[in-house]
């Protein structure tokens, strides 16, 4: 990873274009071909950013990224404070907290309490930006991408969003649907869901357990 801090301004042209006046930013290139530029006050959300695969071009204090899509995002760096690279070697993945690991084992072994007809293909499918929690397919034959968490909001959704976008990549599989799966999905997450085609379920963990919550004692 090259973490570059630098006064720059930022051009994109594609669907539309957006301009970034001249500013002191964060600069992140990773190792996987995308670059993000960051402000110090939007958490971890970029101003601007591009996916991978992109291609980058250097001249002289002037760095322009291209994706397929013919899309750009010119960065123009007026000074560079900060130039630093680290190698960050393998990425062992995302551990859930027993709830959220114990409901996706749950739902893999049964994945018709999702959906009537579903079968499970593979827990934690790898994509290019990381696993999906479950892959199945419907009764019709169709794939499914299933994203679980104990609380559903819409950090989430975003998350399935762009693995259905990789997904769809892959011939073998296209079209994919999604499922955003939670115990419990906050108003605003099932709003997104909903505009972007993804299903929504919620899940009682303990139904789900065999057990109901009366049975349920500390001792």
């Amino acid at each position: 990873m090259r973490l570059v801090v630098a006064t720059c301004s930022v051009e994109y042209a594609g669907r539309l274009s957006a301009h970034l006046p001249s500013a002191v930013r964060l600069i992140m290139l990773k190792a996987d071909g995308s670059v993000s530029v960051h402000s110090d006050d939007r958490a971890y959300k970029p101003l601007n950013w591009m996916t991978p695969p992109c291609t980058m071009t250097e001249s002289d204090r002037t760095w322009t990224f291209a994706n397929s899509k013919g899309e750009t995002l010119t960065i123009t760096l007026d000074e560079v404070h900060l130039d630093a690279t680290q190698a960050l070697g393998s990425e062992p993945g995302l551990r859930k907290d027993g709830v959220e690991a114990h409901l996706q084992e749950l739902l893999a072994a049964d994945p018709t309490t999702l959906e009537d007809g579903m079968r499970l293909v593979k827990r934690e499918y790898p994509t290019d930006i990381g696993p999906v929690d479950l892959l199945c397919r419907d009764a019709d034959g169709r794939a499914v991408a299933v994203e679980i968490k104990r609380r559903g909001e819409i950090d989430g959704v975003e998350q399935l969003c762009r693995y259905l976008e990789r997904l769809d990549l892959d011939g073998r599989l296209r079209p994919v649907r999604g499922i955003f799966a939670a115990q419990l999905v906050k108003p605003q997450a099932r709003v997104l869901a909903t505009a972007r085609g993804i299903r929504c379920v919620e899940v009682d963990y303990d139904e789900l357990k065999g057990l109901r919550a009366d049975e349920l004692t500390l001792f």
